[in-house]
């Protein structure tokens, strides 16, 4: 599999909401970010997403409320699920 990533990823670990249409609330924890999205890190991830699903963000355990981010479901990898923020229309 070639990278078709713009930008690059930067290590990052923190605590994310992701809020799902069907499944709810789901805490779970990131392995990295980019400009455009970022992975997280879900077992099992490809019985609850779907590629092409919609899906909200928002870190966890900041001094200040996070703003909640639109993402979009775009790749699965072994432990986890890439996500590209999106702009909600």
């Amino acid at each position: 599999m070639t990278n078709q990533r713009d930008t690059s990823r930067a290590p990052l670990k923190v605590r994310i909401r992701i809020d799902h249409p069907v499944h709810g609330e789901l805490q779970v924890m990131t392995r990295d970010i980019s400009d455009s999205g970022v992975f997280v890190i879900i077992d099992d991830a490809q019985s609850l997403l779907k590629i092409g699903e919609l899906v909200t963000g928002q870190v966890q355990g900041l001094p200040m409320e996070a703003p909640i981010l639109q993402m979009e479901v775009i790749r699965f990898e072994p432990g986890g699920v890439g996500l590209r923020f999106t702009h909600e229309e």
